[in-house]
């Protein structure tokens, strides 16, 4: 395949991934409910904590930095986000004396209080230190939601709102998990600062 080739190739996925997503109503739905769960946790002064890896992981710094910072080009108060993913020496001490899989539920507990929401990125949703964290939130009684790909995998149950996208490839899935980040960040913008 030509280089050409391999390039339309992966547009015409991506495209196909997201007309697909656009006509699935039950996670359009779920989408929205995960929405105003942020919205609402902002308006009663709770935090959003994200979490992923490899490519996730900067999707969770990506979408910390929307939110603290600004998405568009509206002038707004920053929102106080942060992604589990960037100190080193908590990662790496939590995964040297608990375990990997522990890295995000050991913090979840540290950090989280009501009425902040954790937000989890995982392609195939079965990363187990995702699915720790999502069940320390649930033990915690703390709202959260997950960005999956494929079927969904074992967050799908674990999560108050998953958001399942269409697509084997995990570029085809972190493609839509970033229209995801971006668009809960906007409507978050619109919800709180409009008007």
């Amino acid at each position: 395949m030509t280089y050409r080739n391999r390039l339309l190739s992966n547009l015409q996925t991506s495209i196909a991934a997201k007309q697909e997503f656009s006509r699935q109503e039950e996670q359009i739905d779920s989408f929205s409910r995960a929405v105003e769960t942020v919205v609402r946790a902002y308006r009663h002064g709770g935090r959003l904590y994200i979490a992923g890896n490899g490519g996730s992981a900067a999707d969770a710094q990506h979408l910390a930095a929307e939110f603290v910072g600004r998405l568009g080009t509206r002038e707004r108060a920053s929102l106080a986000a942060e992604a589990l993913t960037t100190d080193t020496s908590i990662i790496t001490a939590i995964g040297n004396d608990y375990g990997y899989d522990q890295i995000f539920a050991r913090q979840v507990v540290g950090k989280m209080r009501s009425p902040d929401v954790f937000l989890g990125i995982t392609t195939s949703g079965n990363s187990s230190n995702i699915l720790r964290a999502l069940e320390q939130c649930r033990a915690m009684g703390l709202s959260s939601i997950v960005f999956c790909g494929r079927d969904g995998g074992q967050a799908r149950p674990l999560a108050d709102h998953c958001i399942v996208v269409p697509g084997q490839n995990t570029s085809t899935i972190q493609e839509l998990h970033i229209v995801l980040a971006h668009a809960l960040c906007e409507c978050v913008e619109e919800a709180i600062f409009s008007g």
